[in-house]
């Protein structure tokens, strides 16, 4: 397993990101010169570099299928990696895949010309699964779940024909404390979206490189980079999900409380069952104060 040793020091100085340093990816070719991109740049590859370390993600060899949707965060995501890897810094094979699940209005040109045109190995696999959705559900009825598991079962499939030993997906640390809400709220669980997870059928690694970074700086990043978004609501069904109103929720938060979603981020990395109420992590039966010898006499 890599442990991230031969990593570039962390503090390099910002004039060594030049977007016409040929260490860059040729994605990077026309970025911006501006030091504050610079910065948004290096933040960005530093807390990927991290999370893959510290969650032991890349093995010497491997390859991962990384989606791509067409939004912002799998295009920041990609790109991120196949600098890292430009680099030496990243010790897979990568494979970008696009899922066309069939939603009206989809330009299907968009993703498999931008990937031929930067040269990126890829995959484009075609798979009606909005008409499966549509005819389940009744028409007032939000399409994100079910989709998400079709799309998800697809994924698996694909990384296993490749021979992938990941899934790489764009998930960023708001997605993450969306879900925990969303959980805490109308699950009644706590649970979140971990770096890194193994499948069900445990032969596949779920990764989530991007899942300690803010969703503002991969807007800003996409932004930057002139990325060909594809619209996320081609489906028509986003209104009134309650993942928007927890979003809502937590970008007041954040307004009124700068640096709140650091905190909370931190705070997953910190729990404390003993002061939970779950007898599964917690011995709290066998829990009792400590007796002495004069106690018992």
């Amino acid at each position: 397993m890599w442990d991230g040793a031969d990593i570039e020091d962390a503090d390099k100085p910002l004039s060594a990101y030049s977007s016409s340093d040929e260490n860059f990816h040729p994605l990077f070719a026309d970025a911006p010169s501006s030091i504050s991109f610079k910065k948004l740049r290096k933040r960005l590859t530093r807390e990927v570099r991290e999370t893959i370390t510290a969650n032991a993600m890349a093995r010497q060899g491997a390859r991962w299928l990384v989606a791509i949707s067409g939004g912002k965060d799998s295009y920041g995501l990609l790109a991120l990696l196949l600098d890292l890897k430009w680099r030496g810094l990243l010790p897979v094979d990568l494979l970008a895949c696009n899922l066309d699940q069939g939603q009206p209005n989809f330009p299907k040109h968009v993703l498999p010309d931008w990937l031929a045109k930067n040269g990126i190995a890829h995959r484009i696999e075609y798979r009606d699964t909005y008409s499966i959705v549509t005819d389940k559900l009744p028409d007032n009825a939000t399409y994100c779940s079910l989709c998400s598991r079709l799309r998800r079962g697809h994924l698996y499939r694909i990384a296993r024909e490749e021979g992938c030993e990941a899934l790489v997906l764009g998930h960023h640390r708001d997605d993450c404390l969306e879900t925990f809400f969303l959980n805490l709220f109308h699950g009644g669980k706590l649970s979140a979206m971990p770096a890194k997870l193994l499948n069900y059928e445990g032969d596949l690694l779920v990764l989530r490189p991007l899942i300690n970074s803010a969703e503002e700086d991969l807007a800003r990043f996409a932004e930057a980079l002139a990325f060909p978004i594809i619209p996320c609501d081609l489906c028509g069904s986003q209104d009134g999900l309650q993942r928007n109103v927890t979003k809502a929720m937590l970008n007041d938060l954040e307004a009124r409380f700068p640096g709140r979603k650091a905190v909370m981020m931190r705070a997953l990395a910190n729990a404390r069952p003993s002061h939970l109420l779950d007898p599964s992590l917690f011995d709290f039966a066998g829990l009792g104060p400590k007796t002495t010898a004069c106690d018992r006499e």
